[in-house]
């Protein structure tokens, strides 16, 4: 039989993952159906496939990612319909003076929780605010949707931020810290495409805020400070108090989480039936299995030794790994529009071959580059659900969305690629 190289065996099964993606099917089941046939075109044996998901499933990592990740759908989920992120919103609209600077920050504030479309639910209100400028509704709409997207590269109660640091092992804290500039790029970079707005307002539809307080506001914004907060410090103390204990930063999150998802119940005075239901939702079960498929995934990739084989194979080709850092969670992303996606298809494999090239010292600069470049991906992707909505809301077609876009991510991409080096000088 003639010889299959490493590469294209995994482009085979990294492609029959993108169709059934494609095809409508599940993320769980797709990245299950990966990592069976993964092992099969390895040449596995059945035994061996059937250890390898099973040590994967019950790796503590494993399970404490899928709950955290629940838990989190469970406190957006919480939240928005006991109405605390309108009322978040609206003590937050008489603090500051300045429509204009209200209008990037309403989707902001929407953007720290992770609500699949969540772009739909602060458009309303930068609709409203427009109406007090002289913003076209194509900016308008561009504004509610990059805005909302802003934290997403480094803020901890996204699932795809948690997943990539327990693929790669890399401390929270060191995460956060390093991909925080990401952030501030991303709201400057924003104003490229709408520079020259006015600051005219109307005066008899501004909003008063000669005696707005900040108590209110900082009440509903408690229980996301108290996840952040507690849940990382808890996480911290834990790891120094066990330090063999390999799920110590989880469980501080987890324990968090459940207090703060507790505190709203007790606060909104929620109905016994609103908690089961909530607590019930199929839609957390699905995301559980999608986690735990994606690390079964990954973990077929290491016991298959298919990376190593790629990567000898990439080396004697003399194909850099900053191109396949780089286009891998582009392309998964723009196809997908879907962060956890591209991190849990393409960094099991991008982490395997940083280590095999030697990189394992310059982790923290590689996955940086490979979320700013598969979420540029995600924000360009005609499949992203917050785009359709938000432009739809706003009557924008994806072409005009496209040229407002293009700007602020090609202003991101340069400096994520220079960021790039200089964070492998500095570590």
């Amino acid at each position: 039989m003639e010889y299959i190289p490493a590469t294209l065996k995994v482009l085979l099964v990294f492609f029959a993952v993108l169709i059934a993606i494609r095809r409508r099917l599940s993320l769980g089941n797709a990245f299950l159906i990966g990592a069976v046939l993964l092992g099969l075109i390895f040449g596995l044996a059945p035994k061996t496939m059937i250890r390898s998901i099973f040590s994967s499933v019950i790796y503590p990592k494993t399970l404490s990612l899928a709950v955290i990740v629940s838990l989190i759908l469970v406190l957006s989920s919480t939240m928005e319909k006991v109405g605390q992120m309108k009322r978040l919103l609206a003590h937050f609209r008489g603090l500051i003076t300045q429509p204009i600077l209200n209008l990037a920050v309403f989707p902001a504030l929407i953007g720290l929780l992770p609500m699949p479309g969540g772009a739909v639910f602060s458009a309303p209100m930068v609709k409203e605010l427009g109406d007090e400028t002289r913003l076209t509704p194509d900016r308008l709409s561009f504004i509610n949707y990059w805005y909302r997207h802003i934290w997403e590269y480094w803020w901890p109660l996204y699932p795809g931020v948690l997943l990539a640091t327990a693929l790669a092992e890399l401390n929270l804290w060191t995460f956060v810290i390093t991909m925080f500039p990401l952030s501030i790029i991303a709201v400057s970079s924003g104003w490229l495409s709408i520079r020259g707005i006015s600051n005219h307002t109307n005066a008899s539809t501004a909003p008063s805020h000669a005696s707005t307080p900040l108590k209110p506001f900082l009440k509903e914004l408690t229980p996301i400070l108290f996840v952040i907060v507690f849940g990382l410090g808890a996480g911290l103390f834990l790891s120094v108090i066990f330090p063999g204990w390999s799920i110590s930063k989880e469980t501080g999150l987890i324990v968090a989480l459940c207090l703060a998802i507790a505190w709203i119940w007790h606060e909104n005075d929620w109905p016994k039936a609103q908690i089961v239901k909530i607590i019930t939702d199929t839609n957390l079960l699905n995301m559980m299995y999608m986690v735990i498929a994606i690390l079964v995934f990954k973990g077929m990739l290491e016991d298959s030794h298919a990376v190593k084989a790629i990567s000898q194979e990439f080396q004697a080709q003399h194909i850099p790994l900053i191109v396949l850092n780089i286009v891998l969670p582009f392309l998964v992303g723009i196809v997908t529009g879907i962060t956890i996606a591209f991190v849990g298809s393409t960094f099991p494999i991008l982490i395997l071959l940083i280590q095999a090239y030697g990189e394992t010292p310059f982790m923290t600069a590689y996955i940086m580059l490979a979320i700013a470049s598969g979420f540029i991906g995600v924000l360009f992707s005609p499949l992203h659900l917050c785009l359709l909505l938000t432009n739809q809301y706003f009557s924008c077609t994806l072409g005009h969305a496209y040229k407002l876009l293009w700007l602020p991510c090609l202003s991101l991409f340069v400096f994520c690629v220079g960021y790039f080096y200089l964070l492998r000088y500095l570590f």
